[in-house]
């Protein structure tokens, strides 16, 4: 977890939106690397993160009042829900729903999964925060041992009258899109995608959105136009 206090004042996060981050004075990495926002308060801005290659290597050695370089907040947000909700959570993808369980008036029934109870941060604080937590994993060291898609579909049969906010690997969120669709419950996806400038200038993070005019999908900006998207417009691979 990486807390930081910003220098100079900023605008402060809404749920869904993210921020690029860098430590270090060096240039390897070269480019700043994208981190969802767990939450915002009393001026510091908290950052989950798992340790995988040299961005997050940097962050993790980082000091007490060493300086980190960070852009943001940018993207879109999630429409806040005005009464219960479903969130699905894929390992460290709980660090952008995390906020929007303060937000919301209502309370989320929440569906998180993982591949071993390793991958699964701060879960007793998660539980506090929501109505219920189902928990996954796909070793059976925590909760049900099952695909996170599993208990979500069964619950979703019942309840698919309520939205869906989902962030995760993207096999997992293709999924969760498909049984809502078949559903017919209204679901909003975070994507992840590599970005290199975290604001639509390069076109690195494009992916295919459909729209009014042109059901077979325009280009859109994950970093510019997202990360959020309505899950019924996403072009997934293979579609």
């Amino acid at each position: 977890m990486l807390t930081v206090q910003p220098l100079q004042p900023a605008t402060f996060p809404v749920p869904g939106q993210f921020y690029m981050l860098q430590a270090g004075a060096s240039y390897d990495p070269l480019l700043k690397r994208p981190f969802s926002y767990l939450s915002a308060e009393n001026g510091s801005i908290t950052f989950l993160y798992r340790i995988r290659g040299k961005g997050t290597r940097a962050i993790a050695a980082l000091r007490e009042k060493e300086t980190i370089s960070l852009i943001g907040p940018l993207g879109n947000a999630y429409p806040v829900p005005s009464g219960e909700f479903i969130a699905v959570a894929g390992g460290i993808g709980i660090a952008s729903l995390f906020s929007l369980f303060g937000a919301a008036t209502g309370r989320a029934t929440l569906f998180w999964g993982g591949r071993t109870a390793g991958e699964l941060l701060m879960t007793e604080t998660v539980r506090g925060l929501v109505r219920t937590a189902v928990i996954t994993t796909d070793d059976g060291s925590a909760g049900r041992k099952s695909l996170v898609t599993e208990p979500f579909r069964e619950y979703l049969a019942v309840n698919a009258h309520l939205p869906v906010y989902v962030c995760g690997s993207t096999p997992m969120m293709k999924a969760v899109a498909a049984l809502c669709s078949d559903a017919g419950a209204r679901c909003f996806v975070s994507l992840e995608a590599y970005m290199a400038c975290g604001v639509g200038a390069c076109l690195g993070c494009v992916v295919k959105i459909r729209d009014s005019e042109n059901h077979e999908g325009r280009f859109r900006s994950v970093c510019k136009d997202g990360p959020v998207f309505d899950a019924s417009t996403v072009v997934w691979e293979g579609q």
